[in-house]
């Protein structure tokens, strides 16, 4: 079961993202849960690897809004880094994002 306490541990910045949903623990947990059944990081690797960087700043912009109004930084990191990359289109090797991305989601899906 996810908690606060776990969440910390992860790394995100658990008061932050308490604030933005108004200091519901309950709210702020389902939204975290949530977003352990999105899809769009499985998405962003495959437009990647396809070179549709066009859809692939769409996608990871996305992910980055999702995942720094909840506050998860070790996701947030990585995703943004990829966001400012894709965003100028650049063609350049973003295994090493796309694998730090994808260990931080699967440790926090195993919380």
């Amino acid at each position: 079961m996810l908690t606060l306490n776990k969440l910390i541990d992860f790394g995100a910045d658990v008061k932050d993202g308490l604030m933005r949903c108004m200091n519901k623990e309950d709210f702020y947990l389902m939204l975290v849960n949530k977003s352990l059944s999105d899809n769009r990081l499985s998405l962003l690797e495959h437009q990647i690897n396809t070179k549709d960087y066009y859809s692939a700043f769409e996608t990871a912009h996305t992910l980055k809004g999702m995942y720094s109004n909840l506050s998860l930084t070790p996701l947030t990191v990585p995703i943004s880094k990829m966001t400012e990359l894709l965003r100028n289109g650049t063609d350049t090797d973003y295994t090493v994002l796309l694998e730090e991305a994808k260990a931080q989601f699967h440790k926090l899906c195993n919380l």
